[in-house]
C-alpha cells in the first residue's frame, strides 16, 4: 500500500510517497499553497499517479503536546481530503520535523537557496517515515 505524507504550511504543501512495500518514505515535491481547491487537485493528481491508498498529514503540536491554530488548519484540511477523495487520512505528530529537515539538509551542504526548494518535502518525508515506522 502506498503512503501519501503531507507537510501543511501557509506558504508551501510538502509531499512524499511510501514505496509499496509501507517501508520506506521518499520526498517527492514541493506545492505552492494557494488556499484554493487548486491545492486538492494538486494532491489528487499526485494519488492517481502514485496509486496512493491512504494519506498522513503531519499535525503541529506544541511542545507540551496542546494543539493551536496551525493544528486546527490541518486537520480541517484532512477533513475536506478525506471528503474529496474517499481515502483515509491520518493525523501524525510532526513536532521537530522541519528542524530534522533542516539539519539534514546542512550536514548535506545543501545552499540556502535549494534548501528552501526542498525542505518541506523533506519534513513530508519525515513525518511519513514517522509514521511507517510506528506500524512496524
Amino acid at each position: 500500500m502506498r503512503i501519501l505524507g503531507l507537510d501543511l504550511g501557509d506558504k508551501t504543501i510538502g509531499l512524499a510517497v511510501s514505496d509499496p512495500t509501507g517501508l520506506f518514505s521518499q520526498p517527492v515535491k514541493t506545492l505552492p499553497r494557494t488556499w484554493t481547491k487548486k491545492d486538492i487537485d494538486a494532491i489528487k493528481k499526485i494519488i492517481e499517479e502514485y496509486c496512493i491508498e491512504k494519506i498522513v498529514i503531519g499535525l503541529p503540536k506544541n511542545m507540551n503536546g496542546s494543539l493551536g491554530p496551525q493544528s486546527e488548519k490541518s486537520m480541517e484540511f484532512a477533513d475536506v481530503l478525506k471528503k474529496e477523495t474517499g481515502l483515509n487520512v491520518d493525523l501524525w505528530d510532526e513536532r521537530l520535523t522541519t528542524v530534522a529537515a533542516e539539519r539534514a539538509l546542512l550536514e548535506a551542504d545543501m545552499s540556502r537557496k535549494r534548501r528552501r526548494e526542498v525542505i518541506d518535502s523533506i519534513a513530508a518525508s519525515i513525518i511519513l517515515q514517522s509514521y511507517l515506522d510506528s506500524r512496524k
